[in-house]
């Protein structure tokens, strides 16, 4: 049984979390160090065994070596995992917390460095550090990989594009990776969220604190909190079972009707 956690809030940081509470007022803070090496460090000081390790591109690995690249090719993220320390090597846990959406524009609009960035943080992130992971997990047939997916994946919006593709293919990875792992005790989640007030849409935004708030105005959307229960939930499940995608929304967010273009009559 895992005891404790390390896992993802987005919009607060990576922090340590007793899976006895998951309140943020639980949280322990950062203090200044980045933020692996201080998870790692705590956790070590408390004796932790077992364990959920996150991968978080555009968090961890930014706080380990501000090296956007890290986990772009197979090599990097194989090397990475080895400077882990001693304690850390067998991972049980993987979450692969690659969730990066950058602008709103449509498709003939759109910066492609943009679309590029999305890629490699949410497909190729995702993929290089679930292959590093995945022969220690089969290697002692155990071990249990969360990938964060979005209702974007399914329910397309305006300039959604990449993203929502992106996120597609987490879908479908996952439902792939279900079936190579058939056979094994290793086990595979994609979680999918809506509406979250994380840092989500202030990296949307580029940092426009306005724009970003204002996605969230006059309703209550989900928080960090939410996915991390919903994450831990998953990962403490019996060892006969296996959650094989959860969608979660606000209650206040729904589906989008069939968009209609009222622009007059197409002439022949």
């Amino acid at each position: 049984m895992i005891k404790q956690a390390i896992v993802p809030l987005a919009g607060l940081g990576t922090r340590l979390l007793p899976l006895s509470s998951v309140l943020p007022k639980e949280l322990l803070p950062i203090n200044g160090k980045p933020g692996l090496e201080y998870i790692l460090d705590e956790a070590i000081k408390a004796g932790i065994k077992e364990f959920i390790f996150v991968i978080s591109t555009n968090k961890i690995a930014a706080d380990i070596e501000r090296i956007g690249d890290q986990t772009k090719n197979i090599a990097k993220a194989s090397r990475w995992l080895s400077k882990l320390p001693k304690n850390f090597k067998n991972i049980d846990v993987l979450i692969n917390n690659a969730g990066l959406a950058w602008g709103l524009e449509p498709a003939h609009k759109v910066d492609i460095k943009k679309w590029e960035t999305m890629i490699d943080t949410n497909c190729k992130g995702l993929v290089y550090m679930t292959r590093a992971v995945l022969p220690g997990f089969i290697k002692r047939n155990k071990g249990h990989i969360v990938n964060i997916g979005s209702v974007a994946g399914s329910y397309p919006y305006g300039g959604g594009n990449v993203y929502g593709g992106t996120k597609a293919f987490v879908k479908q990875f996952s439902l792939g990776l279900k079936s190579d792992l058939l056979g094994t005790k290793v086990k595979i989640t994609n979680i999918e969220p809506g509406m979250a007030d994380t840092e989500f849409s202030l990296v949307r935004f580029s940092g426009n604190k306005k724009k970003a708030n204002d996605v969230y105005k006059k309703m209550t959307p989900l928080y960090g909190v939410d996915i991390a229960e919903t994450i831990l939930w998953s990962v403490n499940r019996p060892s006969h079972v296996n959650i094989n995608r959860i969608e979660i929304m606000p209650l206040q967010q729904g589906f989008n009707f069939f968009a209609i273009s009222r622009t007059g009559k197409i002439k022949k």
